[in-house]
This record gives structure tokens, C-alpha cells and sequence, in this order.
């Protein structure tokens, strides 16, 4: 795991729904050093924004809407991404920097 000692972070999410995924990241960045933790989202329920913005130095959404019901509400094509195609882009990254 890299070290995040004197690092920002930035955690981009497409959407914030309950936010614990990425309160978990943010938690996890903090624990390995990171000096600080920034969110990012284009929209974001008003808990999620809530809940993050006790965990991350700061949080940037481009709309916290109070009648928040799903991120793919707000995208036209919201198209799920397979494992396969996670693991690939993992496997070429790690190519990359070995």
C-alpha cells in the first residue's frame, strides 16, 4: 500500500447516497498518513455530505439535494461496471508502475 504520509487526498465518487463507501476511504486515507482528505461528487444526499464532512478535511458536491433517492437519477446513461472490467483497469495500472 502506498504511503500516504503528507499527502492530500482526493476521493472522487459519482454520487453520494448514504456515503459509507467513501467514509470508509477517507477513514482508511487518515490512517495511513494522509495529511489531508478531500471529497468530491457532482451530487450527494444532504446525510451522506453530513456524514463525510466528519471524517474528510473537506467535501465538494455540486448539489446536496434533501430529496436525494439514487445516484443514477441524476446521469443519463448510468451503466454499471463489471468486476472484469475493474480488475482489468487494476491489472494495467499495475503493469504500468511495475
Amino acid at each position: 500500500m502506498p504511503d500516504l504520509s503528507n499527502k492530500t487526498v482526493i476521493l472522487v465518487d459519482d454520487g453520494l447516497a448514504t456515503g459509507a463507501t467513501t467514509e470508509a476511504a477517507a477513514i482508511s486515507a487518515k490512517k495511513r498518513g494522509a495529511d489531508r482528505v478531500l471529497v468530491a461528487a457532482p451530487v450527494g444526499s444532504v446525510n451522506a455530505v453530513d456524514r463525510l464532512s466528519r471524517v474528510a478535511d473537506a467535501v465538494h458536491v455540486l448539489l446536496a439535494d434533501p430529496g436525494f433517492d439514487a445516484v443514477g437519477r441524476y446521469y443519463d446513461v448510468f451503466d454499471q461496471t463489471s468486476d472484469e472490467a475493474v480488475l482489468d483497469l487494476l491489472r494495467a495500472e499495475s503493469r504500468r508502475h511495475a
